[in-house]
């Protein structure tokens, strides 16, 4: 495809964009690859079928010739990337510059909504004061780029912006000569790891994004909020209603290689980071405050805190901001020399700070001064990001929390039963473990003794727990807040996780009431254990005990919904109805109870795990599943992609804020029709069901998709499965994703929806109408068809056949594709039927036009990932065609923008 067909104006800046890249693209190659190479990727852009074309082509290609022509492919996708997204930036600062700065999911948009809707200000701060929202950065191998690539994707991205801001051919060189170096250093750079990522390797990329992007955003984004609420309503106070949370270091499920060492090296790289942050920033300030006595009073708070300042050079004698500084720094490094850092400081080291608020202490003290002797614009500059930063990151930078499967708790409870001579746990029934286990939570007698040898798996779990007390004690009680239970499905999973708490001083018991230092949060993730949220948590709003226990952590109960597994067991639909159907049940409990619910929104980068925009999704929950409390995970390439550059980092938390609020303080949205969801969640599910469950489904998965290679790719730490790549409910939901959309069926987004839906119409004529009123009108809907279309565009029947070719077994892959193809056929009609239009993506020009420049090199990739595939299959110890596979992989990822 010719990049000039994009004939609107407004994207005639893109086209140029990509156009200079790839010329600077085919330079290289005409350097670096033989004429055969450059002349296949040039004719990519032409050809109408780009897979015939490599089809064609790859006969007459050495092993040299397919490694260069599939790494230009992936460099295509890169670059085009790219190309977007500084286009997006671009339309974005047209927009502000024109006056539109108020886009949807902006603070602005949103303050004028709350006007509109006659919120009072007193309302406003009420609801501010109850607010929390975080983004959990989570480890799921899913980010299929290097760091190394990602660096120099970014430097790119800094410099492309440049073009149109050249004035003169020299500049313009000078430009193409540092992209066409950075586009070298990626030519000859590893697009693949020789090494599988460990643990300490994923928390170090994870607490890279805070200098890179965070420590910049967050102080920005919290100066943004403070304008624009104070410019409607100038009495407003932002408190910290937006964090950063994590789960890299803490999160156990399926992952052996989580322990205690790897939770203490997690929290000393966060620090590391966070105490480098506040020494460069105070050593900014202290250059920034050389103010006089000779010209400004100075409260005397501070005067205290410059008489015990360890710098007595006589200059600073009239100086008493930079002694005070430079006294709040020695202290502030000194804390981080007691926790094990080896930071210097120049003014040397004070007493430790016993914990944040003491440090914010001090820096309010400066902070008053300034303000109260006319220096007003100082007071409100650093040094008020400094103390936001202080207050939202403390010395523990970002909190971690812990994750395990219930059952490997169950198994530490019966081996600590065991050895106290109690009985035998796993052969309790559920009363009987609900019995015994609240009978130990009743008094502070440990079950645990040192004198006993417990299994290797006891000891790592009770370990990480003991480790976590410590962590809080010396990096803050916000260090570890939370103690998430995977796969809970009973009553006796919670008060499993309770008593290991206590076993570790976590949960302490005074006269029979708890008092916890760690919220517990169990996590539903099937179908059946989503159906069964509002019955579990009954039972445990129903126990005295339990609802003390919640008193000590302020009565909230968060709960955690899993979107990946519900999707996997159940189909896109299902999931989707299943999940919000356990939000009204839960809403309505907590209610009942009068306890305060905080939902945990376990979402993926695609659609088949949760995906999709985070506004819509926000705005798409049930009325009062928000009530300003939120947390969403955030993982693999959507970080990347969110999080990496300060400015897009500041717009995507600003939207996860302003949806919050939207969704907790304006008019109450309508629910969908219950009798039409839950009869489209029905009948999609039998459709899905009757296809996984297929006797010939799993082997047409195993051969038809790249399943097997990407379980060999170094993405990750944790295993691709929990046990075998032979059992589906065994797979993890993102690598099951991510093989669906390299094979571009995307098959978990959508299957059983079409069939639902021509199976429903045709017993009711009128249900038609029913589903396109709801498209036109109710959030939930409109959310679930989006995401969905979004899925099918990028959906590519053509080639999908080309990969069930793969299979050994001919006739049974012919008749399980048989079965996907009508689906997708099905689906499509419908999807188009009731959004009543013609094409894919007709209210989604940013969308379409991103694939259209992509989808040359996509299916390019596409067809070597089948030939590599054919190739690989009779020859499995061929590392070359392995190698290549690992390519297409990442090539195809890129191309898409979506992994799991």
């Amino acid at each position: 495809m010719d990049l000039h067909i994009l004939n609107n104006p407004k994207d005639a800046a893109l086209a140029a964009d990509a156009e200079f890249l790839k010329q600077s693209l085919f330079n290289l190659l005409h350097e670096e690859a033989s004429p055969l190479v450059v002349e296949t990727v040039k004719q990519l852009s032409l050809a109408e079928d780009s897979g015939a074309l490599i089809e064609k082509v790859l006969p007459q290609l050495d092993e040299q010739q397919t490694h260069d022509l599939t790494l230009a492919c992936g460099l295509f996708a890169q670059i085009l990337n790219i190309a977007e997204d500084v286009h997006h930036e671009r339309r974005r600062l047209v927009h502000e510059d024109a006056g539109h700065s108020g886009a949807e999911g902006s603070l602005e948009e949103t303050v004028r909504k709350l006007r509109a809707g006659k919120v009072d200000g007193k309302t406003l701060q009420k609801q501010l004061n109850e607010t929390g929202v975080t983004a959990v950065l989570t480890a799921h191998p899913t980010e299929v780029q290097r760091q190394s690539v990602l660096g120099f994707n970014r430097r790119i991205r800094a410099l492309l912006p440049q073009r149109e801001r050249c004035t003169n051919a020299d500049a313009l060189a000078d430009l193409r000569r540092e992209i066409d170096t950075i586009l070298l250093a990626l030519w000859q750079t590893s697009e693949t790891r020789h090494y599988k990522l460990s643990v300490n390797d994923e928390i170090n990329n994870g607490v890279s994004i805070f200098p890179m992007s965070f420590f910049e955003a967050l102080p920005k984004l919290y100066r943004g909020m403070e304008r624009d609420f104070q410019t409607a309503y100038p009495d407003v106070e932002v408190p910290n209603i937006l964090k950063i949370g994590g789960w890299i270091g803490g999160d156990r499920d399926g992952n052996p290689f989580v322990t205690a060492e790897t939770l203490r090296h997690a929290f000393t790289r966060h620090a590391d980071a966070v105490f480098r942050l506040y020494r460069g920033e105070l050593d900014k300030l202290y250059r920034e405050l050389p103010l006089s006595t000779r010209r400004v009073k100075v409260n005397d708070d501070v005067m205290a805190l410059s008489d015990e300042s360890p710098d007595d050079e006589i200059a600073r004698l009239e100086e008493p901001y930079r002694r005070a500084i430079a006294y709040i720094m020695a202290r502030v490094m000194g804390k981080a020399r007691s926790i094990g850092l080896g930071l210097g400081c120049k003014f040397g080291f004070s007493m430790p700070y016993e914990n944040a608020q003491e440090f914010i202490g001090d820096l309010k003290k400066l902070q008053r001064s300034l303000r109260d002797n006319g220096s007003v614009l100082m007071a409100e500059g650093r040094l008020a990001d400094i103390i936001r930063t202080a207050s939202v990151c403390g010395f523990h930078m970002m909190p971690l929390d812990l994750r395990q499967h219930a059952e490997k708790h169950a198994d530490v409870v019966a081996e600590l039963f065991a050895s106290a001579g109690l009985e035998d746990y796993a052969k309790l029934n559920e009363k009987e473990k609900q019995a015994v286990l609240l009978r130990e939570l009743q008094h502070s007698r440990p079950l645990y003794s040192p004198f006993v040898k417990y299994s290797e798996h006891a000891c790592r779990e009770l370990d990480i727990f003991a480790e976590a007390r410590k962590i809080k004690d010396e990096f803050g009680e916000d260090a570890v807040t939370q103690s998430i239970i995977s796969n809970c499905e009973q009553p006796s999973d919670l008060l499993a996780l309770a008593l290991l708490l206590k076993e570790c001083g976590l949960l302490t018991v005074e006269n029979g009431k708890p008092q916890s230092r760690i919220n517990i949060v169990p996590l539903f993730e099937t179908i059946e254990a989503l159906d069964n949220a509002a019955p579990v948590m009954e039972t445990m709003f129903s126990m005295e005990w339990y609802r003390a226990l919640l008193a000590s952590r302020g009565n909230i109960q968060e709960i955690m919904l899993g979107y990946s597994d519900s999707n996997k067991d159940g189909g896109y639909v299902a999931s989707s109805w299943c999940l919000y159907r356990a939000e009204l049940g839960l809403v309505a409990l907590f209610e009942k109870f009068g306890v305060k619910m905080r939902l945990f929104h376990g979402r993926g980068g695609s659609v088949g795990r949760g995906g999709g925009p985070s506004y819509q999704a926000i705005l798409a929950q049930p009325a009062g599943s928000v009530a300003g409390q939120i947390r969403i995970t955030e993982q693999g390439e959507v970080i990347t992609a969110k999080y990496a550059d300060p400015s897009n980092a500041r717009r995507n938390l600003e939207t996860l804020v302003a949806a919050t609020l939207e969704a907790s303080l304006l008019p109450e949205r309508k629910d969908p029709d219950e009798k039409l969801m839950q009869a489209l969640s029905d009948v999609s599910f039998k459709y899905y069901r009757a296809l996984i469950t297929h006797e010939d489904f799993i082997d047409y998965f195993l051969q038809t998709s790249p399943i097997q290679e990407i379980a060999t790719l170094n993405l990750g730490s944790r295993p691709a499965s929990r046990k075998t790549l032979a059992r589906i409910q065994d797979l993890r939901a993102i690598p099951w994703v991510f093989s669906w959309m390299q094979n571009r069926l995307m098959l978990p987004a959508w299957y059983g929806f079409g069939s639902a839906v021509v199976e429903l119409c045709a017993k009711k004529t009128a249900t038609m109408q029913a589903f396109q009123q709801h498209a036109k009108e109710n959030p939930f809907f409109q959310t679930m068809l989006s995401n969905m279309e979004q899925v099918m565009a990028k959906t590519d029947i053509i080639l999908a056949e080309d990969y069930a070719g793969l299979s050994e077994s001919p006739e049974k892959a012919a008749a399980i594709f048989a079965m996907i193809k009508e689906e997708y056929l099905k689906s499509r009609k419908a999807l188009l039927e009731i959004l009543q239009t013609t094409e894919l993506l007709s209210d989604n020009r940013s969308l379409a036009r991103s694939l259209a420049l992509r989808i040359p090199y996509l299916n390019a990739l596409n067809g070597l990932q089948v030939a590599m595939l054919k190739r690989l299959r009779k020859e499995p110890h061929n590392p070359h065609a392995l190698l290549m596979v690992h390519l297409t992989i990442n090539g195809v990822a890129q191309g898409l923008r979506n992994t799991g």
